[in-house]
């Protein structure tokens, strides 16, 4: 059975950073493409970034620089470094895999608040 264990998630003002980390457990397949989406109250889920087995990248449009998403294939684990974090980023952050031979699979999703 995956599971994907986000952390990372909490409160930060306006300006500042937070780094959030997705653990992977079980069976996964490779290729792969690791994922961030968030959900804010009322709004639909939307990406934020992913990344495939080969290191391509694509980023949401909002993002516009201030986000980088990495992953470690050997700790089968991905990461997402938000700098200049604004209110608007407020959200949980969830994180997805899928291939070809499974998925999409979600973590539980993270809290990031930004708030002053």
């Amino acid at each position: 059975q995956v599971q994907l264990v986000e952390s990372g998630g909490g409160l930060v003002q306006p300006g500042g950073s937070l780094r959030l980390s997705c653990a992977v457990s079980g069976t996964i397949f490779s290729p792969n493409t690791m994922g961030w989406y968030r959900q804010a109250p009322g709004k639909q889920r939307e990406l934020v970034a992913v990344i495939d087995s080969t290191m391509n990248t694509n980023y949401g449009d909002f993002v516009k620089g201030r986000f980088t998403i990495s992953r470690d294939n050997a700790k089968r684990t991905a990461f997402l470094q938000m700098n200049s974090l604004k209110p608007e980023d407020t959200a949980v952050y969830y994180c997805n895999l899928w291939s070809q031979r499974g998925g999409p699979y979600w973590g539980q999703g993270t809290q990031v608040t930004v708030s002053s």
